[in-house]
């Protein structure tokens, strides 16, 4: 078994070309997958759309209504960047689906990746930048509601931070949330992590990594999960549209490596995510998201390897 890669044909709505989003980048991330092989028997993983069910166990009620309706108030709309529509309401539906599918294959594979997720700004409310569900906390809250897992640790590694799923996971100690980013990056108003690593400006690959390993040890030895799930964010690569930090596509590709080999070393199934990544050039950021992918299948390959 080679790792398994969630994706949806719908990840890739419909937006105007002068949109900030880089919607085209998911298509372009499984086009990029198919062609360099890296698909479990050749073919992804197909989700369902997340249905409200799932949805309202980590968002509001009202709101999930709002979105499947195509009904969602100017403010929230504006607050998320998307104009509410219905392949745009579909795409934020496949994707959630997308992370719940990855966290059942990590458990039963030791690891699975999306090639969409990290919605990470999405609160319990609403959502915000970009972001209309929180496809990670949808997913715990449905595998928490299933019984197969009871705690899980959440390491956003997005240059921005992970506010929507601090705000979700507040005073709940069943869910562990960290987040390490440019502190001077979106949002203005954090909300705060069990833990915060605000990053300076400019930061390069060897003091990012640096603190990066001292933290994952004791993460990982501070209580007994079930699960990770990863958000693993290539907006802190140092020509990031939208990013503050000044990491190099190989930095980008150590601190998967690092992440991977931590949580995997600990025994832990870990899921993965894409996150954040802005760029006019969509082969560039998509071959930048693909890092991801190609570390986990190597990853996943040399533990097979050792197993056999």
């Amino acid at each position: 078994m080679t790792l398994p890669i969630v994706h949806h044909p719908a990840y890739c709505a419909e937006l105007d070309k002068s949109h900030r989003f880089p919607m085209d980048k998911f298509r372009a991330v499984a086009d990029l997958i198919r062609e360099e092989g890296l698909l479990d028997g050749g073919r992804f993983h197909k989700p369902r759309p997340a249905p409200f069910e799932w949805l309202a166990l980590a968002h509001d009620a009202t709101y999930v209504e709002q979105v499947l309706s195509c009904q969602v108030p100017d403010r929230i709309a504006r607050e998320i960047g998307f104009p509410m529509k219905e392949d745009i309401a579909l795409r934020a539906r496949c994707a959630t689906g997308g992370t719940v599918l990855a966290g059942y294959l990590a458990l039963k594979h030791g690891m699975a990746c999306n090639t969409a997720g990290g919605s990470h700004h999405a609160r319990k409310a609403h959502g915000a930048g970009f972001c209309v569900f929180n496809d990670v906390a949808v997913a715990i809250r449905v595998m928490q509601a299933d019984g197969v897992i009871e705690r899980a640790l959440v390491i956003d590694l997005d240059v921005h931070q992970g506010d929507g799923t601090a705000d979700i996971f507040a005073g709940d100690d069943t869910v562990f949330t960290f987040s390490m980013h440019a502190q001077k990056n979106y949002p203005v108003r954090k909300v705060a992590s069990d833990l915060d690593v605000g990053l300076e400006d400019a930061l390069e690959d060897e003091a990012y990594l640096e603190r990066l390993s001292k933290i994952l040890p004791s993460l990982l030895d501070a209580a007994r999960y079930d699960i990770v799930f990863f958000n693993a964010g290539v907006d802190p690569y140092q020509g990031d549209r939208l990013g503050r930090l000044s990491l190099s596509r190989g930095g980008l590709r150590r601190r998967d490596e690092l992440v991977i080999r931590s949580v995997r070393d600990a025994g832990l199934p870990l899921a993965a995510v894409i996150g954040g990544g802005y760029s006019e050039d969509i082969a560039e950021l998509a071959d930048r998201h693909v890092t991801l992918h190609r570390v986990a299948t190597a990853f996943q390959a040399g533990a097979l390897a050792k197993a056999g």
